[in-house]
């Protein structure tokens, strides 16, 4: 069943799933908690502890996303990557794709004062899956189509994963210690793992799994959210 558009307090769209009875982002504001959980506390910290500036020769991130879902954190993590003149490498693992109609209905590219760029967004999408592509000359996008149990991640290369599945309650799977310590494995020394959930059973899996876990101030209709570091 295809999902719902519903349109969130801060203006920006999300997607109901009714079979899970989950959206896809915050109803508080789908825009605003991405920027606030993905891009400040997890892309722009990251660029701040390696030092990831524009100057500071050939560098670049490499990030993965645990459920590419809208697009959006790849969109606002690729306007980023673009104001601020770094290259990022980006894998996204996705089970279920949307289908265009779907995507293009969303509004991210058409709000006032926010992100203006409608064909990187399409290019997000209509990407192949399963080969890396060139978005832009700061953005290599890799999407895999698959579910997390399958994905076999590199060992040590990541910086940042940006865990963005369904919650707990709707898929516990994906929220345990065996898949945090896959996702650890993946993550280089010094790298980091940023969620919107903490839940008591999410944080007990993560530092079970060999990370420090810190609680952070949430965005708006959220207190709390996690940024959990490799040890």
């Amino acid at each position: 069943m295809e999902p719902a558009i519903i349109r969130t307090a801060d203006g920006s769209d999300t997607l109901f799933c009714r079979e899970l009875n989950q959206h896809y982002h915050s109803t508080f504001g789908a825009v605003q908690e991405s920027q606030h959980i993905y891009i400040e506390t997890g892309f722009l910290y990251m660029m701040e502890k390696f030092q990831l500036k524009s100057g500071h020769g050939e560098k670049f991130i490499k990030i993965l996303e645990i459920g590419f879902g809208t697009g959006l954190n790849a969109l606002l993590t690729q306007a980023e990557a673009e104001k601020q003149g770094i290259r990022v490498h980006y894998t996204a693992v996705e089970p279920f794709p949307l289908d265009e109609h779907c995507w293009r209905a969303l509004n991210y590219t058409h709000l006032p004062g926010s992100i203006d760029h409608p064909q990187t967004f399409a290019d997000l999408h209509l990407s192949s899956w399963n080969k890396p592509a060139e978005i832009s000359p700061h953005f290599l996008l890799h999407k895999i189509h698959g579910t997390m149990e399958a994905f076999s991640p590199e060992s040590g290369v990541f910086g940042l994963i940006y865990f963005d599945a369904f919650s707990p309650d709707a898929q516990p799977e994906l929220w345990t210690e065996q898949v945090f310590e896959k996702l650890g494995n993946a993550l280089h020394p010094g790298g980091n793992l940023v969620t919107y959930s903490v839940k008591g059973t999410v944080v007990r899996a993560l530092r079970k799994a060999g990370f420090k876990v810190e609680k952070l101030p949430g965005p708006p209709g959220k207190r709390h959210i996690l940024r959990a570091l490799k040890s």
